[in-house]
């Protein structure tokens, strides 16, 4: 049975907006794409950001320029149920709330984007100011990935793509069940032929 997979992005609803996460020591993370970048990562101790701008608050967000995952207790406890060893959480202070939130990191990157049937494949040029970019996609439009390839992961980064956080069908109606989400969801599976 083929199994089906989305893209979890930054939803166009009224939401609040949270910096980029940084050490509650102070200072910047030496890589703050580190959280991105789908492998494990040792444990970065006690983490904080702050609300740059207020809005209405959501269970699960995209923080900084580096889209961060962070998520309340209720979503990280949809990680926590049905893909533990697919995530890492790490608990992160938000300046003025009380609430319990979490940084996910994604730790698997798999090599499973149907480079076919994509939309369009924007890559870096060659002359692209980060060499360290060259042989990935700046951006993908219409994103297709192979389910064959995925390895029972129902979390991940894609190889050469790494900014799409991806989810299976039973993640997303998890998240979708505990609501109040500031992200969507795009299909990355083909549909079913309906014939």
């Amino acid at each position: 049975m083929e199994r089906n997979f989305y893209w979890v992005n930054i939803a166009d609803v009224p939401q609040w907006y949270i910096t980029t996460p940084v050490p509650a020591s102070g200072g910047t993370f030496e890589e703050p794409w580190m959280f991105g970048e789908g492998h494990p990562l040792p444990d970065p101790g006690p983490i904080k950001a702050r609300v740059r701008r207020q809005g209405q608050k959501r269970a699960f967000v995209f923080a900084g320029v580096e889209r961060t995952p962070i998520v309340t207790e209720a979503v990280a406890n949809v990680f926590r149920a049905h893909a533990p060893d697919d995530v890492q959480l790490f608990p992160v202070t938000v300046d003025g709330e009380a609430e319990s939130f979490f940084i996910v990191n994604a730790a698997r990157v798999l090599d499973c984007i149907d480079e076919t049937n994509c939309r369009e494949i924007q890559c870096y040029a060659e002359d692209d100011p980060f060499p360290e970019y060259a042989g990935q996609f700046r951006w993908i439009n219409g994103l297709r990935i192979d389910s064959a390839k995925t390895e029972g992961a129902h979390i991940f980064r894609l190889k050469k793509f790494k900014i799409a956080f991806i989810v299976s069908e039973d993640i997303k109606n998890a998240l979708e069940g505990v609501g109040n989400l500031g992200v969507s969801f795009e299909r990355v599976t083909e549909a079913p032929d309906l014939h």
